[in-house]
């Protein structure tokens, strides 16, 4: 399974650490991922998302519902 967010669609980036002396190694910055469940009321049941704290903040926007709608419009299976 990749580490990304199911709400935003972030993926982790690469870049470098920087040492004093100047010497550059890769580095990969992750994502601050967690497997949360919600409740969705349209369907009664709960749902497992894997999001970030950002797609989090999404759905308590948003709502749940027009979440789970725009995933499944994309083809993702909820």
């Amino acid at each position: 399974m990749s580490r990304e967010c199911e709400v935003t669609g972030k993926k982790p980036l690469m870049g470098c650490n920087v040492s004093h002396s100047n010497r550059h190694t890769k580095k990969r910055f992750e994502l601050n991922l967690d497997t949360k469940r919600f409740w969705l009321e349209d369907e009664k049941r709960w749902v497992t998302l894997r999001v970030t704290a950002r797609g989090m903040r999404t759905i308590a926007k948003r709502g749940l519902g027009a979440v789970v709608k725009d995933l499944r419009a994309a083809g993702k299976k909820i």
